[in-house]
């Protein structure tokens, strides 16, 4: 992946590019956005830092592990960082299965997890992940390593979201629910595409306005459509998967050697952390190139 380097805006933090015309031009709007980010990510943890301790609290006296899981994920031009939640499934969640994607009416998780998840109150932790910059409070979402390298070899053009800092909430998370294939992870490409391109003030006012309405359960067409971030994602019938392969089983065997070299290359040690596979002996500086 190619972004442009502008010796006049500064440091690469303060940098981030979105594709146009089949080539990565500067984001002016990125230039402020990431400290805007971070001073609001930091007022926002003094009221929502009781929340998290009490979600802490209530997440351990109802299933045995800690109350916070760390993960690795990948951020702004491949970077891996380790992003925080709410524990929200059992401890051994993915012992003998590897890397698996959280799917509807998961069995793995807890019954409070359950409640939790269904308000996104397990993404507060990662307002930590703003404050220290490795993420932003609108943004593509991060995936994990495991799949990174997966889906930029399936999907042209999956690499464009890293052009910018992931998000806890965006334009593709309000809109279309958790991936399940490949397909779905296309249509959330058009979105994370689309706001890269388009990012601005308003529009993260708008998101993060519908994010919260979502949280108070206030959701649809209703309240989504005056501030103007409901959108219909409809696929090119030559870019569509005919038969849409669950992931899990498309990605199985190559995950399964991710696995084997993280372990490889970690000297031995587990390569779980907290109930979840962690990932960061995974390399995703230089993914293969997309098909």
């Amino acid at each position: 992946m190619t972004i442009v380097t502008d010796e006049r805006v500064g440091t690469e933090e303060r940098q981030a590019a979105h594709r146009a015309g089949g080539r990565f031009v500067l984001c002016r709007y990125a230039r402020w956005k990431h400290v805007a980010d971070r001073l609001f990510a930091a007022l926002l943890f003094v009221p929502a830092a009781p929340l998290i301790l009490l979600l802490i609290v209530i997440v351990r006296l109802g299933s045995r592990g800690p109350g916070i899981y760390r993960q690795a994920r990948v951020g702004l031009r491949g970077k891996v960082f380790t992003m925080y939640k709410i524990r929200t499934m059992r401890q051994d969640a993915e012992v003998g299965t590897g890397a698996i994607w959280a799917r509807f009416n998961d069995p793995r998780m807890t019954t409070v997890g359950r409640f939790i998840r269904s308000l996104h109150l397990d993404e507060f932790p990662q307002l930590i992940n703003v404050v220290r910059g490795e993420m932003a409070l609108v943004g593509p979402r991060p995936e994990r390593p495991e799949f990174t390298q997966i889906l930029a070899r399936e999907i042209p053009g999956y690499l464009d979201r890293l052009a910018v800092r992931p998000g806890i909430t965006g334009l593709a998370q309000i809109n279309l629910p958790p991936d399940t294939d490949f397909d779905s992870v296309r249509r959330k490409l058009m979105l994370d595409q689309e706001y890269i391109s388009t990012a601005s003030a308003g529009l993260d006012l708008r998101i993060l306005c519908w994010t919260f309405l979502r949280i108070l359960g206030l959701k649809g067409a209703l309240t989504s459509r005056p501030l103007g971030v409901c959108r219909n994602v409809e696929l090119p019938t030559d870019d569509a998967s005919p038969a849409g392969p669950q992931i899990d089983t498309a990605l199985a065997s190559i995950v399964a050697t991710a696995v084997v070299h993280g372990k490889a290359s970690a000297n031995g040690h587990s390569a779980h952390h907290n109930g979840h596979h962690s990932a960061s002996k995974f390399q995703v500086g230089a993914p293969t190139k997309p098909r």
